[in-house]
């Protein structure tokens, strides 16, 4: 039985798609660049944005600094709630946190906006820590942000507890940046299909579970 579940936000909990790519198309514009097609701009949907502007673009580390700036610029007034919660996600995560298991959100997205998005919708409640990335850019990779969450839930533990612990965990997410972290920290990666995985990245990152809706995720997390 799982004890502590670790949560992606962005194509997990909520589908963020026309905040995050109205908001890359915007920093886009800033560098002369027209993508009227935000499906493909989806691949930014999970991973850190600086490193996708320098993947998916080509652009240079300064440059991709400042389309970080350029994104958050519209992202933090109005992308932020250009956002759907996925239907039956409130109702599993009251169930799961009225079952005495541990919640946490393990996300890339800065922490001040992943509260500012779990307010929003009114869920920050079920949760007993929240970590994210910093504004400046720390902390973005998903190993990261997996290893402060484990601290904060794990805290005051011995060793042989963490060990113990770590087979009852499991990290939930739709990108293989999720089920990567996982596989680092020695923890269960669960995937969802309804997310933004591209092609079979999830079953190739490694996932021990993958779940094609939220009432399989439910039965999963609070079956085993």
């Amino acid at each position: 039985m799982f004890e502590y579940i670790l949560f992606d936000l962005d194509g997990t909990l909520t589908d963020p798609k026309e905040g995050i790519t109205k908001s890359v198309q915007y920093a886009l514009a800033d560098f002369g660049i027209d993508e009227p097609d935000l499906d493909r701009l989806e691949p930014f949907i999970g991973p850190p944005l600086k490193e996708s502007f320098m993947d998916f673009y080509g652009f240079s580390e300064a440059d991709a600094l400042r389309a970080v700036e350029k994104y958050r610029e519209r992202f933090v007034v109005t992308g932020i709630f250009e956002n759907e919660i996925y239907p039956h996600i409130p109702e599993m995560l009251e169930r799961l946190h009225e079952s005495g298991k541990k919640l946490a959100i393990a996300s890339s997205k800065p922490t001040e906006l992943v509260e500012r998005i779990l307010v929003h919708f009114g869920i920050k409640e079920y949760f007993d820590c929240i970590v994210g990335s910093e504004m400046d850019g720390r902390r973005s990779r998903k190993e990261e942000v997996v290893e402060e969450a484990l601290r904060q839930l794990w805290n005051g533990c011995t060793d042989d507890e963490i060990s113990e612990k770590r087979k009852a965990t499991a990290m939930v997410g739709d990108r293989k940046f999720d089920i990567e972290g996982a596989k680092a920290f020695g923890l269960a990666g669960v995937g969802v299909s309804f997310g933004y995985a591209q092609g079979d990245e999830l079953e190739k990152a490694g996932a021990d579970y993958i779940a094609a809706t939220v009432e399989e995720l439910e039965g999963f997390l609070m079956a085993v």
